[in-house]
């Protein structure tokens, strides 16, 4: 650890407990929610759920690097990162593997790469980066920046990939709001963010018929609305208290898609309404204790990285759970640190771990800070005297 743990604020702790514990439960009920498939499709009732693990060690080797090094080294490499996965993006449409009608992932021998999902973090360092010193920054930059995040969202929104594009863009407009800046500019983007959501779903098909689905699924229950009343029906049969721990049966080959877009339907369906309400609120704590952190930065691009972190785990899940519930269009966005996939998984647990990083050193506690020193240095003398 970059400092000893009884140093660390009790934001930090609470986060990497809750942290923890997102990451206990999402296995648990990825693993009740994927073992009839993946026993019926690959032989091993555990297929999905030792794999999901493999990729949770391997993330939280990430969330280690995110907490170990430097915010500032990671707001340096933020730059080309970005530039490496807009790229990427761009290759998904050329040489793509495409699922469900979208063409998202790069398949690289026995790894499949979903850039849309990587570049998550360093879309929240590289908006800190360019809003913090937006003042200071000349024309030119800002435009080559706000260019470049324009490209991005475009191809993401080629892919075809809408929710994860409305997601990005939200993102990045709360950080700039919290930057300060004019409120007419802001005003101005979010016309122009709207303008284009409604461009891209006259354009395509598949996007208008999943918000007129949406409206109304039970008109084609057995058709394009059948994903959203399968969700609505395990929802409503988890009841007050729900079915039990793996007692879920519209997993069972009647709900689409269970162990990644629809897991919440599975989860309110075996813990009910009392632990879909459990869940919440551990997001609005999670949410809440994010905010503290953001507040308690010594520096704009600490406070904007943390804002941005905050608002994508938080965010994100929200959106999932909104479209589980028939609340949102049925988008493609994964409940992070739940869904099963490993590109999600890294991403969210990078986030996790720059914004611990960001609590550390807004208590300043980093490598060279006076405050960390003079800590470590007491903490070896009251060994010394023991």
């Amino acid at each position: 650890m970059p400092v000893p743990f009884g140093h660390w604020p009790a934001e930090a702790r609470l986060l990497l407990g809750m942290v923890a514990l997102w990451c206990l439960l999402g296995l648990a009920v990825l693993g009740s929610a994927s073992w009839w498939v993946a026993a019926r499709e690959m032989g091993d009732a555990t297929y999905y759920l030792k794999r999901q693990a493999l990729w949770l060690i391997a993330s939280w080797g990430l969330l280690y690097l995110g907490l170990r090094i430097n915010l500032r080294r990671w707001l340096r490499l933020a730059a080309p990162a970005l530039l490496i996965g807009m790229v990427l993006i761009a290759l998904t449409l050329v040489i793509g593997s495409t699922v469900n009608g979208a063409s998202r992932w790069l398949v690289i021998g026995p790894i499949q790469i979903q850039p849309t999902e990587l570049i998550k973090p360093f879309l929240v360092l590289q908006g800190a980066s360019l809003f913090s010193h937006w003042k200071r920054i000349a024309a030119d930059q800002k435009l080559i920046w706000l260019g470049v995040f324009a490209v991005t969202l475009g191809l993401i929104l080629k892919q075809p990939n809408l929710s994860t594009a409305s997601l990005c863009g939200i993102l990045l407009w709360l950080m700039a709001l919290g930057s300060g800046l004019p409120l007419w500019a802001m005003l101005g983007s979010a016309g122009a963010g709207l303008a284009v959501a409604i461009g891209s779903i006259s354009i395509n098909d598949y996007q208008r018929v999943r918000v007129t689905s949406f409206l109304n699924p039970w008109t084609d229950a057995q058709g394009d609305g059948y994903q959203l009343v399968q969700s609505l029906l395990a929802i409503g049969s988890g009841g007050l208290w729900g079915e039990g721990f793996g007692l879920s049966t519209q997993k069972l080959q009647y709900l689409p898609i269970q162990s990644t877009d629809f897991i919440f339907a599975v989860f309110a369906e075996e813990f009910g309404y009392v632990g879909s309400l459990v869940l919440l609120l551990f997001l609005l704590l999670f949410g809440f204790v994010g905010l503290r952190v953001a507040l308690s930065c010594r520096s704009n691009q600490q406070r904007l990285v943390a804002l941005g972190c905050t608002t994508l785990l938080v965010g994100q899940s929200i959106l999932n759970i909104a479209v589980a519930s028939g609340a949102m269009p049925t988008t493609g966005l994964p409940l992070p640190m739940i869904s099963y996939g490993g590109n999600s998984l890294l991403s969210s647990l990078l986030t996790a771990g720059l914004l611990l990083r960001c609590s550390l050193e807004g208590a300043g506690l980093e490598p060279g800070h006076p405050l960390r020193q003079q800590r470590q240095r007491a903490g070896r003398e009251s060994v010394s005297i023991g």
